[in-house]
């Protein structure tokens, strides 16, 4: 096993073994990850929901599949993106997490960061940025538009269960994911897809 491996197994086994709020008493799985362990793209979202905490996986329910296809619409490897949450766990009822659990679980997005080192992150949705940003957004002041922090390119978008529920929503979603997608191509960080002409 090499270096980076070595790290990245004792990376997740400090997930699994968290104990740091009180939704570690709820949850199924620790849901960590999806897609390449080392990617350009960084894709946060809120936090597990049903489906994530029976599967171990970000982003597998009905959300997932709307994220998952404007992923695959522009091409993008899986080794290319890497998947997560801000906080690894269940909230009780799908619930938005508390302050204090996104920041129990913040040393945790911490090595992950080191580990995947991406050069542009998506944020979906208020929550994303607020565990980011440390502030509460006006989604419509802050979506779109990349911003710069600690040398990562950042563009926060609205979450895919936010645009299911509105689905005019979807646009401005593509919309963003098409910027994401340019500045990744732009920057030689992927190939640009043959199929693609945004």
């Amino acid at each position: 096993m090499d270096d980076f491996e070595a790290k990245w197994s004792e990376f997740e086994e400090e997930c699994r073994n968290c104990e740091d709020c009180e939704l570690c008493k709820g949850r199924t799985n620790v849901v960590i990850y999806r897609g390449g362990k080392s990617a350009p793209l960084m894709i946060i979202g809120e936090a597990p929901g049903e489906s994530e905490d029976l599967e171990g996986k970000p982003f597998v329910g009905r959300s997932g599949k709307l994220l998952q296809h404007l992923i695959k619409s522009f091409g993008i490897k899986d080794e290319d993106y890497h998947i997560c949450n801000i906080c690894k766990c269940r909230p009780p009822q799908n619930r938005r997490p508390t302050p204090s659990e996104i920041k129990a679980c913040k040393r945790h997005l911490a090595a992950q960061f080191r580990l995947v080192n991406p050069k542009i992150i998506l944020l979906c949705g208020s929550t994303a940025y607020e565990g980011f940003f440390n502030e509460k957004p006006l989604m419509g002041d802050v979506r779109g538009v990349f911003t710069e922090k600690n040398g990562y390119e950042i563009m926060t978008t609205y979450h895919p269960a936010y645009a299911l529920r509105n689905p005019k929503m979807k646009i401005p979603m593509m919309e963003d994911f098409t910027k994401v997608y340019n500045r990744l191509v732009e920057r030689g960080l992927i190939e640009k897809s043959p199929e693609i002409n945004p």
